[in-house]
């Protein structure tokens, strides 16, 4: 069988832009209008699993609530967490650390921040939550709320993409994507 996923990244954060990682902020009113219109006609879905992060997991709870749908937090779906570099905007980064930003950014793989998760362990924790998703919810169509870097991760990998473009794939807040997850693991980007 197969499980079809729909991704939807949070919304705007009152902290704003940089590197948000492991930071619990929370969405703005524009936040929250990004995503209450992202999901005006999308669905349906079976159930929706979110970051437990509050810029995820507050709409999640809001939306299951309104359409009756079960809701589960998963941790592993968390954002990288960038260690030093959390909370830190490129441009703040390119002035006090120029040459490590640029590491990081030509190959996320090749470098970790400072005091961060490596690409391999995020990468490793993100697809053990998407096996876990479809052991237990195969054949489903799971809403999953989460960040930027879980879904260029996962769209990444659907595109079939080399590891260093993996900062190339863009994903705006309140932007949604739909994956199709087959038993053998393999994942497809639907249209």
């Amino acid at each position: 069988m197969t499980l079809h996923l729909e991704l939807l990244r949070h919304g705007e954060t009152e902290l704003g832009g940089g590197l948000r990682g492991s930071l619990d902020d929370a969405l703005t009113a524009k936040g929250w209008a990004q995503l209450r219109e992202a999901v005006v006609d999308a669905g349906p879905w079976d159930r929706v699993v979110s970051s437990p992060l509050q810029r995820c997991a507050r709409f999640a709870e809001e939306l299951a609530e309104q359409r009756g749908l079960p809701l589960s937090l998963e941790a592993d779906l968390q954002e990288l967490h960038f260690g030093a570099w959390e909370g830190c905007s490129a441009a703040e980064l390119m002035h006090r650390d120029a040459e490590a930003l640029g590491q990081f950014w030509s190959d996320p793989y090749a470098f970790t921040p400072p005091e961060g998760e490596p690409l391999l362990a995020f990468e490793a924790r993100v697809l053990a939550a998407l096996a876990r998703l479809q052991a237990q919810h195969n054949g489903q169509r799971i809403l999953v709320l989460t960040h930027g870097g879980v879904m260029r991760l996962l769209l990444a990998r659907a595109r079939s993409l080399p590891r260093h473009e993996l900062l190339q794939v863009n994903v705006g807040h309140a932007e949604r994507f739909r994956l199709r997850l087959e038993r053998t693991g393999h994942l497809q980007e639907l249209a």
